[in-house]
Protein backbone atom coordinates (compact mmCIF):
# COMPACT_ATOMS: atom_id res chain seq x y z
CA UNK A 1 0.00 0.00 0.00
CA UNK A 2 1.61 3.50 -0.83
CA UNK A 3 0.61 6.80 0.63
CA UNK A 4 0.11 9.54 -1.70
CA UNK A 5 2.46 12.17 -2.05
CA UNK A 6 2.21 15.71 0.05
CA UNK A 7 0.60 18.57 -2.54
CA UNK A 8 3.19 20.87 -3.01
CA UNK A 9 2.87 24.07 -1.08
CA UNK A 10 4.07 27.28 -1.84
CA UNK A 11 7.47 27.41 -0.21
CA UNK A 12 8.46 30.25 2.31
CA UNK A 13 9.63 33.24 0.99
CA UNK A 14 13.60 34.41 2.63
CA UNK A 15 13.66 37.46 4.35
CA UNK A 16 16.02 40.08 2.40
CA UNK A 17 19.23 40.24 3.42
CA UNK A 18 18.69 43.40 4.78
CA UNK A 19 15.53 42.55 7.30
CA UNK A 20 17.04 39.52 8.35
CA UNK A 21 20.58 41.36 9.96
CA UNK A 22 18.14 44.18 10.75
CA UNK A 23 15.72 41.32 12.81
CA UNK A 24 19.23 39.65 14.41
CA UNK A 25 20.28 43.52 15.71
CA UNK A 26 16.91 43.77 17.23
CA UNK A 27 17.27 40.26 19.36
CA UNK A 28 20.77 41.17 19.96
CA UNK A 29 19.60 45.18 21.33
CA UNK A 30 16.91 43.29 23.31
CA UNK A 31 18.94 40.80 25.28
CA UNK A 32 22.21 43.36 25.91
CA UNK A 33 21.84 44.43 28.89
CA UNK A 34 22.51 48.16 30.07
CA UNK A 35 25.73 49.42 31.80
CA UNK A 36 23.41 50.96 34.62
CA UNK A 37 21.70 47.42 35.19
CA UNK A 38 24.23 44.68 34.32
CA UNK A 39 25.95 45.11 37.73
CA UNK A 40 22.77 44.67 39.46
CA UNK A 41 21.91 41.44 37.50
CA UNK A 42 25.15 39.84 38.02
CA UNK A 43 24.88 40.54 41.82
CA UNK A 44 21.15 39.40 42.01
CA UNK A 45 21.67 35.71 42.89
CA UNK A 46 23.77 36.62 45.68
CA UNK A 47 21.04 39.59 47.08
CA UNK A 48 18.11 36.64 46.34
CA UNK A 49 19.55 34.33 48.61
CA UNK A 50 20.97 36.54 51.16
CA UNK A 51 16.83 37.94 51.69
CA UNK A 52 15.77 34.30 51.52
CA UNK A 53 17.98 32.73 53.76
CA UNK A 54 19.40 35.79 56.02
CA UNK A 55 17.31 38.89 55.77
CA UNK A 56 14.09 37.30 56.39
CA UNK A 57 14.85 35.79 59.49
CA UNK A 58 16.22 38.22 60.68
CA UNK A 59 13.41 39.73 60.27
CA UNK A 60 11.08 37.37 61.55
CA UNK A 61 13.07 36.71 65.03
CA UNK A 62 12.52 40.91 65.37
CA UNK A 63 8.53 40.08 64.82
CA UNK A 64 8.70 37.50 66.73
CA UNK A 65 10.41 39.29 69.66
CA UNK A 66 7.01 41.21 70.24
CA UNK A 67 4.92 37.96 69.59
CA UNK A 68 3.18 35.06 71.80
CA UNK A 69 3.63 32.28 69.34
CA UNK A 70 3.21 28.16 69.74
CA UNK A 71 4.54 26.97 67.02
CA UNK A 72 2.55 23.93 66.63
CA UNK A 73 -0.52 25.79 66.94
CA UNK A 74 0.51 27.20 62.96
CA UNK A 75 1.44 31.06 62.16
CA UNK A 76 -2.17 32.11 62.64
CA UNK A 77 -1.72 31.44 66.76
CA UNK A 78 0.39 34.78 67.17
CA UNK A 79 -0.71 36.72 69.68
CA UNK A 80 1.12 40.77 70.07
CA UNK A 81 2.25 41.16 73.24
CA UNK A 82 4.24 44.66 73.18
CA UNK A 83 7.63 44.10 75.35
CA UNK A 84 6.55 41.66 77.21
CA UNK A 85 8.99 39.18 76.30
CA UNK A 86 11.60 41.76 76.71
CA UNK A 87 10.45 42.02 80.28
CA UNK A 88 10.16 38.54 80.82
CA UNK A 89 14.11 38.34 79.88
CA UNK A 90 15.28 40.98 81.54
CA UNK A 91 13.53 39.85 84.88
CA UNK A 92 14.49 35.81 84.20
CA UNK A 93 17.33 34.58 86.92
CA UNK A 94 18.43 31.76 84.04
CA UNK A 95 19.83 34.57 81.51
CA UNK A 96 21.10 36.77 83.50
CA UNK A 97 23.17 33.54 85.18
CA UNK A 98 23.72 32.58 80.92
CA UNK A 99 24.93 35.93 80.41
CA UNK A 100 27.56 35.42 83.46
CA UNK A 101 28.62 32.36 82.32
CA UNK A 102 28.96 33.66 78.32
CA UNK A 103 30.96 36.60 79.77
CA UNK A 104 33.36 34.43 82.11
CA UNK A 105 33.84 31.96 79.25
CA UNK A 106 34.76 34.80 76.61
CA UNK A 107 36.92 36.63 78.87
CA UNK A 108 38.94 33.20 80.04
CA UNK A 109 39.26 31.82 77.00
CA UNK A 110 39.48 34.45 74.48
CA UNK A 111 42.69 36.77 76.66
CA UNK A 112 45.02 33.66 77.02
CA UNK A 113 44.32 33.29 73.10
CA UNK A 114 45.65 36.67 71.66
CA UNK A 115 48.58 36.34 74.75
CA UNK A 116 49.71 33.54 73.26
CA UNK A 117 49.04 33.64 69.74
CA UNK A 118 51.40 36.93 69.65
CA UNK A 119 54.32 35.79 70.64
CA UNK A 120 54.05 32.16 69.08
CA UNK A 121 53.68 33.93 66.10
CA UNK A 122 56.35 35.87 66.47
CA UNK A 123 58.72 33.15 67.52
CA UNK A 124 57.34 31.04 64.28
CA UNK A 125 57.89 34.69 62.22
CA UNK A 126 61.27 34.53 63.58
CA UNK A 127 62.49 31.11 63.74
CA UNK A 128 60.85 29.09 61.12
CA UNK A 129 62.36 28.99 57.69
CA UNK A 130 61.77 25.95 55.46
CA UNK A 131 59.00 24.47 57.99
CA UNK A 132 57.04 27.47 58.60
CA UNK A 133 54.03 26.54 56.48
CA UNK A 134 54.24 22.87 58.84
CA UNK A 135 53.92 24.49 61.93
CA UNK A 136 51.56 26.89 61.14
CA UNK A 137 49.47 23.93 59.59
CA UNK A 138 50.08 22.52 62.93
CA UNK A 139 48.67 25.28 64.67
CA UNK A 140 45.57 25.58 62.56
CA UNK A 141 44.14 22.00 61.79
CA UNK A 142 42.11 22.69 65.70
CA UNK A 143 40.43 25.06 63.94
CA UNK A 144 39.23 23.38 60.87
CA UNK A 145 38.03 19.94 62.94
CA UNK A 146 34.80 19.09 63.41
CA UNK A 147 33.97 20.31 66.52
CA UNK A 148 31.57 16.78 67.43
CA UNK A 149 35.06 15.06 66.66
CA UNK A 150 36.45 17.88 69.05
CA UNK A 151 33.85 17.48 71.87
CA UNK A 152 34.53 13.26 72.09
CA UNK A 153 37.90 13.53 72.54
CA UNK A 154 37.76 16.04 75.47
CA UNK A 155 35.41 13.96 76.55
CA UNK A 156 37.29 11.10 77.03
CA UNK A 157 40.47 13.39 78.09
CA UNK A 158 38.22 15.05 80.76
CA UNK A 159 37.06 11.07 81.87
CA UNK A 160 37.33 11.44 85.96
CA UNK A 161 39.15 8.29 85.98
CA UNK A 162 40.76 7.31 83.14
CA UNK A 163 41.05 10.60 81.25
CA UNK A 164 44.21 11.56 80.00
CA UNK A 165 44.34 14.90 81.87
CA UNK A 166 43.65 13.64 84.99
CA UNK A 167 46.07 11.18 84.57
CA UNK A 168 48.94 13.49 83.44
CA UNK A 169 47.90 15.43 86.81
CA UNK A 170 48.45 12.45 88.93
CA UNK A 171 52.26 11.74 87.79
CA UNK A 172 52.89 15.34 88.03
CA UNK A 173 51.81 15.46 91.80
CA UNK A 174 54.40 12.84 92.28
CA UNK A 175 56.83 15.24 91.53
CA UNK A 176 58.88 16.92 94.90
CA UNK A 177 58.16 20.77 94.49
CA UNK A 178 55.05 20.36 91.41
CA UNK A 179 53.66 18.34 93.80
CA UNK A 180 52.66 20.91 95.92
CA UNK A 181 50.37 22.55 93.48
CA UNK A 182 48.44 19.18 92.17
CA UNK A 183 45.34 18.14 93.43
CA UNK A 184 45.36 14.95 95.30
CA UNK A 185 42.21 13.55 93.87
CA UNK A 186 41.26 13.17 90.19
CA UNK A 187 39.12 16.01 89.45
CA UNK A 188 35.76 15.57 88.05
CA UNK A 189 35.58 17.98 85.20
CA UNK A 190 32.05 17.89 84.00
CA UNK A 191 30.25 17.00 86.94
CA UNK A 192 31.48 19.12 89.45
CA UNK A 193 29.97 23.10 88.72
CA UNK A 194 33.13 25.31 89.36
CA UNK A 195 35.01 22.95 87.17
CA UNK A 196 32.79 22.87 83.78
CA UNK A 197 33.50 26.23 82.90
CA UNK A 198 37.52 26.22 83.18
CA UNK A 199 37.18 22.37 80.88
CA UNK A 200 34.98 24.76 78.26
CA UNK A 201 37.75 27.19 78.12
CA UNK A 202 40.41 25.13 77.96
CA UNK A 203 38.83 23.84 74.77
CA UNK A 204 37.35 27.10 73.19
CA UNK A 205 41.10 28.33 73.52
CA UNK A 206 42.92 25.28 72.05
CA UNK A 207 40.76 25.43 69.00
CA UNK A 208 41.07 29.06 68.39
CA UNK A 209 44.70 30.05 69.29
CA UNK A 210 45.81 28.61 65.57
CA UNK A 211 43.50 31.03 63.73
CA UNK A 212 44.63 34.00 65.59
CA UNK A 213 48.32 32.79 65.65
CA UNK A 214 47.78 32.79 61.25
CA UNK A 215 46.42 36.17 61.70
CA UNK A 216 49.24 37.51 63.54
CA UNK A 217 51.55 35.52 61.25
CA UNK A 218 50.32 37.56 58.14
CA UNK A 219 50.21 40.44 59.58
CA UNK A 220 54.41 40.23 60.98
CA UNK A 221 55.25 39.45 57.18
CA UNK A 222 53.79 43.00 56.05
CA UNK A 223 56.35 44.88 58.65
CA UNK A 224 59.12 46.42 56.95
CA UNK A 225 62.92 44.35 57.39
CA UNK A 226 63.83 47.93 57.37
CA UNK A 227 62.72 48.98 61.22
CA UNK A 228 64.27 46.06 62.60
CA UNK A 229 67.57 46.38 60.92
CA UNK A 230 67.65 50.28 61.66
CA UNK A 231 66.26 49.58 65.42
CA UNK A 232 69.38 46.88 65.92
CA UNK A 233 71.67 49.76 64.57
CA UNK A 234 70.78 51.80 66.81
CA UNK A 235 71.51 49.12 69.71
CA UNK A 236 67.36 48.01 70.63
CA UNK A 237 67.74 44.87 71.87
CA UNK A 238 64.61 41.93 70.81
CA UNK A 239 62.18 42.73 73.59
CA UNK A 240 62.82 46.94 72.52
CA UNK A 241 62.08 45.61 69.08
CA UNK A 242 58.85 43.64 70.26
CA UNK A 243 57.54 46.85 72.35
CA UNK A 244 58.16 49.70 70.04
CA UNK A 245 58.02 48.11 66.28
CA UNK A 246 56.01 44.54 66.29
CA UNK A 247 53.53 45.44 69.33
CA UNK A 248 52.20 48.99 67.35
CA UNK A 249 52.35 47.31 64.23
CA UNK A 250 50.06 44.65 65.14
CA UNK A 251 47.85 46.93 66.76
CA UNK A 252 45.41 47.13 63.50
CA UNK A 253 45.19 43.17 63.39
CA UNK A 254 45.17 42.89 67.29
CA UNK A 255 41.78 45.07 67.31
CA UNK A 256 40.15 42.92 64.59
CA UNK A 257 41.41 39.40 66.50
CA UNK A 258 40.00 40.77 69.76
CA UNK A 259 36.57 41.95 67.55
CA UNK A 260 36.39 38.57 66.47
CA UNK A 261 37.38 37.49 69.81
CA UNK A 262 34.61 39.11 71.28
CA UNK A 263 31.55 38.28 68.91
CA UNK A 264 32.68 34.74 68.89
CA UNK A 265 32.72 34.04 72.79
CA UNK A 266 29.56 35.90 73.34
CA UNK A 267 28.00 33.59 70.57
CA UNK A 268 29.71 30.62 72.22
CA UNK A 269 27.35 27.21 71.73
CA UNK A 270 28.58 24.24 69.98
CA UNK A 271 31.48 23.41 72.67
CA UNK A 272 29.50 23.70 75.85
CA UNK A 273 26.60 22.50 73.84
CA UNK A 274 27.96 19.25 72.75
CA UNK A 275 29.75 18.64 76.42
CA UNK A 276 27.25 18.97 78.71
CA UNK A 277 24.62 17.49 76.57
CA UNK A 278 22.67 20.56 75.80
CA UNK A 279 21.79 20.81 79.34
CA UNK A 280 24.51 23.43 80.65
CA UNK A 281 25.87 20.69 82.78
CA UNK A 282 25.33 20.68 86.68
CA UNK A 283 23.95 23.53 88.01
CA UNK A 284 23.72 25.18 84.49
CA UNK A 285 27.16 26.23 85.07
CA UNK A 286 28.11 25.69 81.68
CA UNK A 287 24.80 27.12 79.92
CA UNK A 288 25.63 29.77 77.59
CA UNK A 289 23.18 32.54 76.45
CA UNK A 290 23.06 30.72 72.84
CA UNK A 291 22.20 27.45 74.77
CA UNK A 292 19.67 28.92 76.93
CA UNK A 293 18.28 30.46 73.27
CA UNK A 294 17.83 27.44 71.61
CA UNK A 295 15.96 25.68 75.46
CA UNK A 296 13.74 28.31 75.36
CA UNK A 297 12.71 27.94 71.76
CA UNK A 298 12.72 24.52 71.61
CA UNK A 299 12.45 22.72 75.08
CA UNK A 300 10.36 25.34 76.44
CA UNK A 301 8.12 26.15 72.29
CA UNK A 302 8.17 30.26 73.85
CA UNK A 303 9.65 31.40 70.58
CA UNK A 304 8.73 34.99 71.24
CA UNK A 305 11.03 35.16 74.61
CA UNK A 306 14.29 33.63 72.95
CA UNK A 307 13.78 35.82 70.01
CA UNK A 308 13.60 38.60 72.69
CA UNK A 309 16.71 37.42 74.52
CA UNK A 310 18.51 37.09 70.61
CA UNK A 311 17.92 40.99 70.18
CA UNK A 312 19.10 41.45 73.67
CA UNK A 313 22.50 39.74 73.20
CA UNK A 314 22.58 41.55 69.84
CA UNK A 315 22.72 44.68 71.91
CA UNK A 316 25.47 43.41 74.15
CA UNK A 317 27.28 42.21 71.07
CA UNK A 318 26.75 45.75 69.66
CA UNK A 319 27.79 47.87 72.49
CA UNK A 320 31.01 45.30 73.68
CA UNK A 321 32.19 45.13 69.70
CA UNK A 322 31.73 49.86 69.95
CA UNK A 323 33.85 49.78 73.41
CA UNK A 324 36.67 47.55 71.75
CA UNK A 325 36.43 50.06 69.21
CA UNK A 326 37.20 52.67 71.19
CA UNK A 327 39.86 50.70 73.56
CA UNK A 328 41.66 50.51 70.18
CA UNK A 329 40.96 53.86 68.66
CA UNK A 330 43.85 56.09 68.71
CA UNK A 331 43.75 58.89 71.46
CA UNK A 332 44.02 62.64 69.66
CA UNK A 333 43.02 61.07 66.15
CA UNK A 334 40.71 61.52 63.75
CA UNK A 335 37.52 59.60 64.39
Amino acid sequence: MTTAAPLPGPSPKPLPADASEALRARWRSALRLSPRLAPYVFISPFLILFAVFGLFPLMFSLWLAFQSWEPTSGLEAMTFVGLDNFAFALQDEWFWKSLRNTGWLAVASGVPQHLVAIPLAVFIHTSFKRLRNAAVGAYFLPYITSTVAIAIMFSSLFSTDYGLINVGLKAMSQVPVLGWFMPADPIDWMGRPENIKPAVAMIVFWRYVGFNVVLYLAALQTIPKDLYEAATMDGAGRLQQFAFITLPSLKPMIFFGVTLSVIGGLQLFEEPFILTGGRGGSDQAGMTTAIYLYRMAFDFNDFGAASAMSWLLFVVVAVLTWATNRAFHPRGGSK
